[in-house]
């Protein structure tokens, strides 16, 4: 692998040719945080922001992969795929390496990439990266890979390459949403459906903190190994228990003693999250929007107190809007320690509230905020050229 200097890049894109174009969205979560990985329920959509891609093929077995939005080129080749010491470029090996291991054929390629969603905002650009190029590179080799192939190799790419433990959620969102909807998803079967996101007078704000604090990726994978811990307790007298999924209240009571209350407070969290969800469902459907905000509420609470993995920026954020009549629930969404809360409000109050919000986090902790809405979208998908 090298990487070329940035006067070359110009003369790359100016010869681009482009054979293949791909979009690829990022998502919210509505309700579900940290139950994916444990086999739970979650409520994501595609958002209409999306990472763009190019391709072309290059007849040799060189594949050159430039970043746009970065202004970084990784070249290397098809036949001697391996880690890096740079983070983005596992992304693209990682979704390389599980093609190959799929016993594919992949050809030299060219690619530019153009990211258009705002980074550490908890939208999960890494999952939009990783299943726009397997979509493209199946599109354009031909590989016959099914769209819940694409799903699992943009997440065991992030399980090997990257190092990140995730779920299944983001990478399903990304591939498999369709427009005006969200998706129940049971992450245990994979089992889903796909719920009319009638918000009616209501849209989706997003409150961008701009922060992202260094604990993020070690407490992710920390969060994994306390849920596994309870499920093996839980599991010595209930053997049909793998994940927390199975496990009940009262499974989790009798094991209280015997678990560390870190431990016990994790997996509180997971079992009333995913039953938030169902309700969260349910309400959606009936169009009670203000049970679908106290919803909100009451998971990010969770996630604040149980699941340790919020911060005061996201903390000041969810708190002040319940200032705000027009703002029927709020919460963190992502993987915590920074990114955005997701608020549910009516469209008249947007301007007024995003104008409040940033004047009082700005007088709170001297940071910017950023704002943007998301309208539920349409997965991965080619682009007419």
């Amino acid at each position: 692998m090298s990487t070329q200097t940035s006067s070359s890049y110009s003369q790359f894109v100016a010869d681009f040719k482009t054979e293949l174009k791909v979009t690829s969205p990022g998502r919210i979560n509505l309700i579900g945080e940290h139950t994916d990985y444990n086999n739970g329920f979650v409520l994501p959509t595609a958002i209409d922001k999306h990472i763009v891609f190019q391709f072309q093929k290059n007849g040799t077995d060189i594949c050159n992969v430039y970043s746009a939005t970065f202004d970084k080129m990784l070249q290397f080749n098809i036949n001697q795929v391996s880690e890096s010491d740079k983070e983005w470029e596992n992304y693209i090996l990682g979704v390389i390496n599980q093609i190959q291991l799929r016993g594919k054929i992949i050809g030299g390629f060219d690619c530019i990439i153009e990211s258009y969603l705002p980074m550490g905002s908890g939208i999960s650009s890494s999952a939009a990266l990783e299943c726009g190029l397997a979509y493209g590179l199946n599109e354009m080799f031909n590989l016959g890979l099914e769209k819940f192939d694409l799903v699992k190799i943009g997440q065991k790419a992030e399980h090997t390459y990257v190092g990140t433990q995730c779920g299944i959620m983001d990478q399903f969102a990304s591939v498999m949403s369709e427009s005006g909807h969200v998706i129940l998803l049971d992450c245990e079967s994979i089992d889903h459906q796909l719920i009319p996101a009638d918000f009616g007078d209501y849209q989706v704000l997003l409150l961008n903190t701009n922060v992202s604090h260094n604990l993020a990726d070690s407490a992710y994978n920390t969060r994994v190994s306390e849920c596994a811990s309870v499920v093996e307790a839980i599991a010595k007298n209930n053997p049909e228990v793998t994940s927390l999924r199975q496990a009940t209240t009262e499974m989790l009571a009798a094991v209280k003693g015997t678990i560390t209350p870190v431990a016990y407070q994790r997996a509180k969290y997971v079992l009333e999250e995913n039953n938030r969800v169902e309700k969260a469902v349910v309400a959606l459907k009936e169009g009670k929007l203000k049970e679908l905000g106290a919803l909100m509420y009451g998971s990010h609470d969770g996630l604040q107190n149980d699941y340790e993995v919020s911060c005061a920026e996201l903390d000041f954020l969810a708190a002040f809007s319940k200032d705000y009549d027009q703002v029927l629930g709020a919460r963190m969404m992502g993987g915590g320690f920074g990114g955005c809360t997701i608020n549910l409000i009516h469209k008249d109050g947007v301007e007024a509230f995003v104008a409040d919000a940033t004047k009082a986090y700005k007088e709170k902790f001297n940071i910017d905020l950023t704002s943007f809405t998301a309208v539920p979208s349409q997965g991965t998908a080619t682009v007419s050229l």
